[in-house]
């Protein structure tokens, strides 16, 4: 049995279940179903929570999805976690039925503009403690505060998000409000490792709940988790995770079983990792599934760009599947080829710049033909000696 010296983070309590160095490390994960579907979302409650999660997490966008939420919370013991949008007064509505509320600081800037971060920040926290939640202050590489992303050179992405979640500790603990944990994400595991082990370094009291976010499909979504968690895990760094990846929904009970044999795995001492991630090939990013996708036809799109791109794995392109509006647009930005799905069809980007709408039947064909001219650019640029 490995012997870990965790940080000594402070306990903070999410319904019957607590996490923080005094406890067991908790797995959790997120509901793929539409919450509207209550009967839908109660099953993979149940399949998730047979798997053994910890903790649930469910989104929660519409009044609609609300209503739902105060039948599905009846009917279940296991503790739920919200993710709140761009619309942060929606806490008012689900605080008595969750408890948790994960929400996200690049968000508070897309709605009531001229209200300070601190008042809206303010808002939640006083629900919160009101309905007797706990926080998590969720910082993305995707959605990272503006404001902080303008302070820091183009080529730093982790600086903002650090930066960000610093200030949200501040802000949290000014107010009064301690009952919270952070997380820093990234589709790149070297960045994961890089923002967990900086926050720790600085805030070794605050819980930290790791995950790499669209980490995509397995095997090499299952790979990327595994070698962030086990060099933070081991540092002692992380009181809570996630595996995400992009699965149907009948299989969602995998993160938690991934989850749970990569923690085995890391206290047996057995660690399957190596010092750099992957051979600097084709990398494909996919947003787990989760009840923001639209079009269950995402995942069946995610698995065959992943098939039909296997004769450009020699090349370093990056190509990004997300499924829904809210991470798709700014989290494809950074990929070379990204595709964000939409109801009835899927935005095509290189990079920042958006080609076209196709519907789920012919962007493929699209796709094939510009990952075609990155490899003949790539094969038309001379080769340093």
């Amino acid at each position: 049995m490995t012997q870990i010296q965790r940080n000594p983070t402070r306990s903070v309590r999410i319904g019957n279940t607590y996490i923080g160095s005094q406890h067991p490390i908790a797995v959790q994960s997120m509901a793929a179903t539409r919450t509207q579907d209550i009967q839908a979302t109660l099953r993979q409650i149940k399949v998730i929570g047979e798997a053994g999660a910890d903790i649930i997490r469910i989104a929660v966008d519409s009044p609609r999805d609300v209503e739902a939420l105060t039948q599905i919370a009846e009917h279940t013991d296991i503790p739920l976690s919200v993710d709140l949008q761009e619309n942060y007064r929606i806490v008012k509505k689900v605080a008595p039925h969750v408890q948790k509320i994960r929400y996200n600081p690049g968000h508070l800037y897309h709605h009531e503009k001229k209200k300070s971060i601190r008042d809206k920040v303010s808002f939640i926290a006083e629900e919160a403690e009101k309905n007797d939640c706990a926080l998590r202050v969720g910082v993305n590489c995707g959605s990272v505060d503006p404001d902080k992303v303008g302070l820091f050179p183009e080529d730093d992405s982790i600086s903002p998000m650090l930066a960000s979640a610093l200030e949200h500790c501040h802000i949290l603990e000014d107010l009064g409000f301690t009952r919270y944990c952070v997380s820093l994400k990234d589709s790149d595991p070297d960045n994961v490792i890089e923002a967990n082990t900086r926050f720790a370094s600085e805030r070794p009291d605050v819980p930290l709940h790791l995950g790499v976010t669209e980490a995509g499909m397995p095997p090499q979504g299952v790979i990327k988790t595994r070698i962030a968690l086990e060099h933070l895990i081991t540092a002692g760094i992380g009181d809570t995770l996630r595996v995400s990846l992009t699965l149907p929904f009948d299989d969602k009970g995998e993160e938690i079983r991934v989850g749970r044999q990569i923690l085995d795995d890391i206290y047996s001492g057995r660690f399957r990792s190596v010092p750099k991630l992957l051979d600097p090939g084709l990398n494909i990013i996919s947003c787990p599934s989760c009840s923001r996708v639209e079009n269950e036809a995402f995942i069946e799109l995610a698995q065959k760009v992943k098939e039909v791109t296997e004769y450009a794995k020699s090349h370093a392109i990056t190509i990004a599947v997300m499924g829904c509006r809210v991470n798709g647009p700014g989290e494809t930005d950074d990929a070379d080829l990204g595709l964000w799905c939409a109801p009835n069809f899927v935005n095509l980007k290189r990079g920042p710049e958006t080609i076209g709408r196709f519907g789920y039947d012919e962007v493929i064909g699209i796709l094939r033909q510009e990952i075609d001219r990155i490899i003949a650019a790539e094969q038309m640029t001379p080769q340093s000696s």
